[in-house]
């Protein structure tokens, strides 16, 4: 079972595991660049993931991690 992303509201840190549900909860709002960061932490250090730089992230089982939607628009945006 591939790792989930999913957004959420009032986490005391930017990114939290869920091993009930495989997902890894990110807080709203977060700047891109400190999510990619805390995600890529989760993955290839806590979880074991692949790391392999310039590739996006990637879950345990060597497939890609896909962002909700929300999130990918987000690190799309300019930065102000």
């Amino acid at each position: 079972m591939c790792i989930r992303i999913a957004e959420a509201d009032g986490l005391q840190k930017i990114a939290v595991w869920d091993p009930d549900e495989v997902t890894i909860l990110v807080a709203r709002n977060t700047h891109p660049h400190d999510l990619i960061r805390e995600l890529h932490a989760f993955l290839a250090v806590d979880l074991g993931a692949p790391d392999m730089p310039g590739a996006g992230l990637h879950c345990f089982c060597g497939e890609p991690v896909e962002l909700p939607m929300m999130l990918t628009s987000a690190a799309q945006r300019p930065a102000h």
